[in-house]
């Protein structure tokens, strides 16, 4: 599995769409380990484009703090899972809080 974190100054950027990287995670579920991490910088952002983009990478879930709700549809059509509500923390802690089942869902940061 592989998990797409949008990041800004090393921290979960809470609305993917202004990111300036995104830290791609190749995870083993069962062992609830990291066992690669790919720093990726994505290009403009335009609808649709970034789901295109993070499935052509092999993205199966995106993390992220905010995103509307035809970004999530888009995001599914292009077979990524969507996980929003994550807090404002490393991507690295954000992954493993993940595998471990204790990560926190708050609000979902995008409002429209």
């Amino acid at each position: 599995m592989k998990i797409a974190i949008p990041v800004a100054d090393e921290k979960l950027c809470l609305h993917f769409g202004h990111c300036q990287q995104f830290y791609l995670y190749e995870v083993d579920e069962e062992e609830k380990q990291i066992l690669s991490t790919t720093k990726l910088t994505p290009p403009p952002h335009e609808p649709g484009v970034l789901p295109r983009w993070l499935s052509q990478n092999q993205a199966n879930l995106i993390i992220a703090g905010g995103m509307g709700q035809s970004a999530q549809r888009l995001f599914k059509e292009n077979g990524i899972k969507v996980w929003t509500g994550a807090p404002l923390d490393s991507p690295k802690t954000i992954v493993e809080k993940y595998l471990k089942g204790t990560l926190v869902a708050g609000d979902n940061a995008c409002d429209h």
